[in-house]
């Protein structure tokens, strides 16, 4: 789609030489999942997600995380109304259309935890009521794998919410050059107008869902994450709701490519980033040096696609 492509490359005038990142960052707003920026600082975590929010017309938030903030910081709390002697919800920064989280990592288990119900459900719960939120809703956060001091580990259950993992990675020499560059006489997010409106984005999520998966492309799918939740090294595979994502994500990116079907190859593309921090390996393989990204390339090798 043409609406699309300028997305990306509008993005792309922010974030250098990143386009299959920013292609997939992209595919997990059309297909209304949660994005993952992991990597180390001053990689552009999250200048991505800015670049991101600022391409599309919608409302756009930062939630900076730190180990003071509380659950009520996130999603609002009810406050007393001394003229109409009645509590009234102030809604927090989760009542937005993309929420920025930056360093997640950084909050405590309990505040994450206020995110749960949000990122799965599309609605708080606040004494006793449930607020819904918009229907462009995206949580876009970041965390630094290598930094530990001051930091807590994303449990399991919200990790699997989130649909995609990504890392920018560090620029090659050509292109870091053509970031000092581009930012001589100012940096670039402040100049970047949107250039998809959230109408166009509706639409575009409705062509994802209209993107045709064969039933073989489906049973390999599941096949696949099968193979994940039997595998010997690992002590957790992929849920179902992973399942879901790596088909969707397929679809997704098989309509950038301008295809009204998912192919295997695009299944196999997309499984890295869907599925590999959906997996935890028992100790004795992560003692040995294994990886949950080895694993998941022997599943793609072992179990046969559709031809």
């Amino acid at each position: 789609m043409q609406t699309i492509g300028k997305l990306i490359d509008n993005v792309e005038n922010v974030i250098i030489g990143k386009r299959p990142v920013i292609e997939l960052a992209v595919v997990t707003l059309l297909c209304r999942g949660h994005l993952l920026l992991e990597d180390v600082p001053g990689t552009g975590k999250t200048m991505l997600a800015r670049a991101l929010a600022k391409s599309v017309a919608l409302d756009c938030k930062r939630l900076q995380c730190t180990p003071d903030l509380l659950p009520s910081d996130v999603t609002g709390v009810p406050v007393f109304n001394q003229k109409t002697v009645e509590f009234e919800f102030r809604p927090g920064p989760v009542f937005t259309n993309i929420l920025l989280a930056d360093e997640i990592n950084r909050a405590t288990p309990r505040a994450q935890s206020a995110l749960l119900e949000c990122m799965e459900e599309f609605h708080v719960s606040v004494d006793g009521r449930t607020y819904d939120l918009p229907p462009v809703f995206m949580v876009l956060a970041t965390q630094n794998p290598i930094e530990m001091a001051g930091t807590y580990v994303l449990p399991e259950a919200q990790l699997d919410r989130f649909f995609m993992r990504l890392s920018t990675g560090y620029p090659s020499p050509e292109e870091e050059a053509r970031i000092l560059r581009a930012q001589a006489q100012g940096h670039p997010i402040e100049r970047l107008q949107p250039v998809l409106s959230e109408a166009e984005l509706q639409a575009a999520r409705e062509a994802v869902r209209a993107v045709h998966v064969e039933d073989s492309v489906a049973d390999y799918v599941a096949r696949i994450v099968a193979a994940s939740r039997q595998h010997p090294e690992l002590r957790l595979g992929a849920s179902p709701r992973g399942t879901l994502a790596l088909c969707r994500a397929a679809q997704g990116l098989a309509l950038l490519r301008e295809q009204n079907f998912v192919t295997p190859e695009l299944v196999k593309a997309v499984a890295h980033p869907v599925l590999v921090h959906r997996f935890i390996l028992r100790p004795q393989a992560a003692a040995q040096g294994r990886t949950a990204a080895q694993v998941l390339a022997e599943i793609l090798d072992q179990v046969p696609a559709p031809l």
